[in-house]
């Protein structure tokens, strides 16, 4: 098991991994998305993760609206996530994360699994061809039940599951649910806390969602992968420490 950190896309990516680094913390989840991490040189960041032996798990912009019934507007949102895998490919990265895409005409809301599997399938094998496996990260509904991941996983074959605990605690099916259900398709994780009404992004320990059930529930299907700490703090002069709490509770209940 591996714990990480997203860089805040309003500072320097550079910036933030050598503060990831010095924080002695196993891998970025690096988002491309602006307004100043756009376009970082692989180069560069790959120096930087030889120099704190950092990995990489790549995550891309939320809002791109790659499953909108408009040919145009999916073909752009393809050849920008294609620019991302290229990026995450060069940095020696193995998954991908995209978000569901709820951008779609009022008239067409009840299409909107079909919409996002149509355009998940040629995502997909694109990730696939730079050598990066896409995991679609749960949020709100449709995107929040076993049952429509299931779904997805069906029809868009090489499609893995990108679980977010915070996300669980106010969606349809929680985490534990979806590991004992969906377990073996889950690749990458997000943590953060929250009191089950919204995406409030705190320390663990902090919300309501009992960690101790989680942690077991991933424990017991086999998971070995990348957990990333998605804490967010507007004091940078604290957020280390928010942070070091939740990764010391993490790995308190790991070893039990």
């Amino acid at each position: 098991m591996k714990i990480g950190l997203m860089n805040d896309p309003s500072a320097s990516v550079y910036d933030e991994i050598i503060s990831f680094g010095k924080a002695h913390y196993d891998f970025v989840d690096l988002t491309i998305e602006g307004p100043d991490a756009l376009n970082p040189d692989p180069e560069r960041v790959l120096v930087l993760l030889d120099q704190y032996d950092l990995s990489v798990v790549g995550h891309t912009d939320p809002c791109l609206p790659y499953a909108y019934p408009i040919k145009s507007v999916r073909q752009a949102c393809l050849q920008e996530l294609e620019r991302c895998a290229k990026i995450f490919s060069a940095m020696g990265a193995t998954i991908m994360n995209i978000h569901p895409c709820y951008c779609c005409p009022p008239a067409m809301k009840q299409d909107l699994v079909r919409l996002n599997i149509e355009a998940l399938k040629p995502l997909e094998e694109m990730a696939a061809s730079h050598g990066l496996t896409l995991v679609l990260e749960n949020f709100k509904a449709p995107f929040d039940s076993v049952s429509t991941y299931a779904q997805l996983l069906q029809e868009v074959p090489g499609l893995k599951i990108h679980l977010d605990f915070g996300h669980t605690n106010f969606g349809t099916d929680d985490a534990v649910t979806f590991c004992s259900h969906l377990g073996s398709h889950i690749k990458h994780v997000h943590f953060s806390d929250n009191r089950g009404t919204d995406d409030h992004h705190m320390p663990l320990g902090v919300g309501n969602i009992d960690w101790k059930k989680g942690v077991s529930a991933l424990k017991s299907i086999g998971y070995d992968g990348t957990i990333t700490l998605e804490v967010f703090c507007n004091d940078s002069t604290v957020l280390f420490d928010y942070l070091e709490i939740s990764r010391r509770l993490v790995l308190d209940l790991w070893r039990t």
